[in-house]
């Protein structure tokens, strides 16, 4: 009986102890996939800096200078509005496309006209949630919940730009806000190190190497190319640290989401700026939320705090784009990225605060869904009107008159 109980003893120890082994080399491979995932994500945002000067330098190149008269079209606000809204609903990323904002007025374009392209841009990122909304087309209740849930974010930021949009052209409020807060922090030097060219000394080989091989080409094009291929790598670089960070980061996102759950509006606020920062995506954040919704298992007034979260969140990228900027045109590269800052900040405190502007966004929502719910050419129509048809008649009717 003994040896039988050594044995048995024996047989479940060899187990236990391949079982750890095994465990433990599974722990470090994640631990190292993990590892390598992060310095990919330092990586891309090294390219995304890199792009970022590159633009700038580019677009410096191709006009000569000549910058305001190169957009004169776009002088016209609203067409600058519309430029934005297009340009983002076609690249489904408006940290893209704030990023290769940033990148022209770095390399000259007016601050003045690229205040209106960054307000479209918040209005042309909403319509991935929309899109993603219409998985849930063949069952009437849940597309009517999904739809609203995505749309309550268009209407929202169309709600700040019919109100901000105007205060802008007559008194310049959030310009002249950006600016009183970037001249201290740029200064007589740069923000981005400047006097020690840091910045500059760590871009330098990407950008140069960028820089000689566009000089073969005429001085024009050399700079449209640099231009192309700055607006490639920002749409790499952001593309793939999204993909990224969903890997590393979107467990804790959802962790973050799930805890602030009922907890009220500023709680939901809070965390939807918090995850927005983490997966560095306002689409992904957001799209998190419309099979929440669809499913049941949220409801619109407890989505509607996390998307006015996600709108504060996504600015961090044009804020990380301008510190690629130095020397002259440091400080109108920080002025448009707080631009974007200031305009989700004042849009969230003024309609939030305001009862009877809060009730807004969710009454268009939900009148909007149940017209969609009932006829989904209404849902067509929506996406393909608001994002693509009515922007690109006024931007041709302008150019034309």
């Amino acid at each position: 009986m003994a040896t039988s109980t050594v044995v048995r003893t024996d047989v479940t120890r060899v187990p236990a102890a391949a079982a750890s082994g095994i465990a433990g080399r599974g722990s470090r491979r994640i631990t190292t996939g993990n590892a390598l995932n992060w310095l990919l994500v330092v990586a891309l945002i090294y390219l995304l800096i890199c792009a970022v000067s590159i633009i700038s330098s580019g677009f410096r190149t191709a006009t000569g200078g000549q910058a305001e008269e190169l957009f004169q079209f776009a002088t016209n606000p609203f067409v600058g509005l519309m430029v934005g809204v297009v340009a983002t609903a076609l690249i489904q990323s408006s940290s893209t496309v704030t990023s290769i904002i940033v990148g022209l007025v770095a390399g000259g374009l007016p601050v003045s006209v690229a205040v209106p392209m960054i307000m479209g841009a918040n209005i042309g990122t909403t319509v991935t949630n929309t899109l993603v909304s219409l998985g849930y087309v063949r069952n009437k209740e849940d597309f009517k919940r999904a739809f609203s849930a995505a749309t309550v974010h268009d209407f929202f930021n169309l709600l700040a730009v019919a109100i901000f949009l105007p205060l802008e052209i007559m008194f310049g409020l959030i310009e002249r806000s950006a600016l009183a807060i970037a001249q201290p922090l740029v200064g007589d030097s740069s923000y981005s190190m400047e006097n020690t060219n840091v910045i500059g000394t760590l871009t330098a080989p990407v950008t140069d190497t960028i820089k000689g091989a566009a000089g073969a080409l005429p001085t024009t094009f050399g700079g449209v190319a640099m231009i192309i291929v700055g607006t490639a790598m920002i749409l790499l670089s952001i593309r793939y640290i999204g993909k990224l960070l969903k890997i590393l980061m979107v467990g804790r996102a959802k962790r973050i989401l799930h805890t602030a759950i009922g907890r009220g509006p500023l709680s939901g606020i809070a965390s939807g700026a918090a995850v927005t920062v983490l997966v560095q995506s306002s689409t992904t954040s957001t799209s998190l939320m419309v099979p929440l919704a669809g499913s049941g298992v949220l409801n619109l007034r407890q989505i509607y705090p996390f998307t006015l979260g996600a709108n504060v969140g996504t600015t961090v990228t044009a804020l990380l784009a301008a510190t690629a900027v130095s020397g002259p045109n440091a400080l109108a590269a920080l002025e448009i990225a707080l631009v974007h800052l200031l305009f989700n900040i004042f849009a969230l405190v003024l309609i939030f605060s305001v009862p009877f502007l809060r009730e807004i966004p969710i009454r268009g929502a939900q009148w909007l869904a149940g017209l969609a719910a009932q006829r989904k050419v209404y849902a067509a129509a929506w996406v393909i009107g608001v994002f693509l048809a009515l922007p690109g008649a006024l931007i041709l009717a302008t150019s034309i008159l």
